[in-house]
């Protein structure tokens, strides 16, 4: 399998998901037990967010106030290794020619995290390689509060989405799920926390160090 910059060649191989690297970015973890241990449980938030896709998911194109509309866009990155689906790409116009508007579609609210953030910028990056023009921004836009929230793509967002490529990549080639850790903030609204089981895990790793630092000084005072 080729790895981009190591000679200069594209990406060659099974492209990571789109969607998976919002899974990365909220959770490795969580990413992995999806995309490598095929694991999938559903709550109220996942099907929600599963029947506002429906109507993104049909492919198809219009124009709109002068804007070119393309909703379930295929799109992908061969530098990067990704692919996926694009909910809603607008291009507008411009003297030097059409430039790429990525529009993810979210139920909820905005998050206190980057992860959607994360999953669109991946968008732009595959729009500039697919079109070879520059993508300066995208848009979320959230169910709840049905606005769209701008997301400029600046270098620190770039390299932010580039390096959690590179991180869940390193998870599925050595085929090894990440060790739990509990995070109130994430698990209690996470569809896999049953499957998971971040507490009794994590407690569990704590109770084992615990024991062997017991031990150890056991041993220490023995000698």
């Amino acid at each position: 399998m080729v790895r981009d910059g190591e000679d200069g060649r594209p990406w060659e191989g099974e492209p990571i998901p789109l969607s998976a690297l919002q899974h990365a970015a909220f959770c490795l973890r969580q990413a992995a037990l999806i995309h490598l241990e095929r694991m999938w449980a559903e709550n109220l938030l996942t099907a929600e967010g599963r029947v506002l896709h429906l109507a993104a998911d049909e492919p198809g194109g219009r124009r709109v106030r002068g804007v070119r509309r393309v909703s379930a866009l295929p799109i992908a990155s061969r530098r990067l290794g990704i692919a996926g689906v694009a909910d809603l790409v607008e291009f507008h116009s411009a003297p030097a020619g059409e430039t790429a508007y990525p529009v993810e579609i979210k139920r909820g609210a905005p998050k206190s995290h980057r992860a959607d953030e994360i999953q669109l910028c991946a968008q732009a990056l595959c729009l500039e390689e697919m079109t070879g023009r520059r993508v300066p921004e995208g848009a979320l836009f959230y169910a709840r509060t049905r606005r769209r929230l701008t997301v400029p793509f600046d270098t620190e967002l770039r390299q932010l989405t580039e390096t959690t490529i590179a991180r869940f990549r390193q998870v599925m080639d050595s085929g090894k799920t990440p060790v739990a850790e509990y995070r109130s903030d994430r698990c209690r609204s996470c569809s896999l926390l049953d499957l998971c089981r971040p507490r009794a895990i994590s407690q569990s790793a704590l109770a084992w160090r615990e024991r062997m630092l017991a031990s150890m000084l056991d041993g220490e005072a023995d000698s």
